[in-house]
């Protein structure tokens, strides 16, 4: 099999992977998905991702491709080629790794708000959503996008986290209290092409010398968010030259940065929800932080 007959038959790749015709490398994958380097005949190289036990849920791996080649329309950050898509299994092309520089960081930042500002028809997606490994609400809507981000972003992982006891009665109560702050908040962003889960592990720094875009939860949503997410979990290397290079391309309203923490509590939420008490921390420090500001 070379890259030739897997573009004209993608749906023979577990075949070939069953009976060992194609070199296989474990590697670096995340949290949800196992990941192997796929060697083909003719030298090129794919990155796939699996689900790790069992059958992956349905649309799974259909919303991460739908995601992935929306970004890519944009024809800003560069995104990486959906090849083969499955319900078993994604394949990618591979893009090798590199540094981050100083100079990568500001062409992402200008390259990041220009997928932004490409758009989107709606807040939601017409594809169905996931944020890790849990559903997410991708239902279509006009707005306004503070309700909207209550409803479909924080409510739903609020409930998990509060039925699994990850979070206490009084840590609920505060991150309500931000929700109500939310609902409550008149914007006039129009919905942005966003990545949705941009946390800095989601950004390959590449031997091209860019940063490509991995791992989507794509959506229409604020454009805050993503870059409030850069900041999460150590923060993307250079991230004030990300942000200033992004400003320079398309400012940011006034208060953005009081609004900060509102965006993270999205994806910190999804970590309670998903993996649990040990990130109960992080979210009530983000919700004290948004009362606060």
């Amino acid at each position: 099999m070379d890259l030739a007959y897997l573009r004209a038959h993608p749906q023979h790749l577990p075949t070939f992977l069953t009976h060992q015709r194609i070199r296989e490398t474990p590697v670096g994958g995340g949290d949800v998905c196992t990941a192997s380097r796929l060697t083909l005949d003719d030298g090129a190289s794919l990155f796939a991702k699996t689900w790790p036990s069992g059958s992956a849920p349905e649309h799974f791996f259909a919303t991460e491709a739908a995601g992935l080649e929306w970004l890519r329309e944009a024809g800003a950050v560069p995104v990486p080629e959906v090849l083969v898509a499955l319900p078993e299994m994604l394949a990618l092309e591979w893009i090798d790794s590199g540094p981050a520089t100083p100079g990568a960081a500001e062409r992402f930042g200008r390259e990041l708000a220009a997928m932004h500002r490409s758009g989107a028809d709606s807040f939601g997606a017409s594809w169905p959503g996931f944020l890790g490994p849990l559903p997410q609400d991708n239902t279509p809507s006009e707005g306004p996008w503070g309700a909207w981000f209550a409803e479909r972003r924080l409510r739903p992982y609020l409930k998990i986290s509060a039925d699994s006891n990850a979070l206490s009665a009084a840590d609920i109560a505060v991150v309500e209290q931000v929700i109500h702050k939310i609902e409550g908040y008149a914007g006039e962003e129009p919905p942005a092409r966003i990545h949705g889960d941009l946390w800095p592990g989601n950004v390959l720094w590449a031997a091209d010398g860019r940063a490509w875009l991995i791992d989507p939860a794509a959506h229409g949503g604020h454009r805050e968010t993503d870059l409030a997410q850069l900041a999460l979990f150590g923060g993307a290397p250079h991230l004030d030259r990300i942000i200033s290079a992004y400003e320079e391309e398309w400012p940011l309203a006034d208060g953005w940065r009081s609004r900060v923490a509102w965006h993270q509590l999205h994806l910190l939420l999804l970590h309670t929800a998903a993996f649990g008490g040990s990130y109960r921390g992080a979210v009530r420090a983000a919700a004290d932080s948004a009362l606060v500001d």
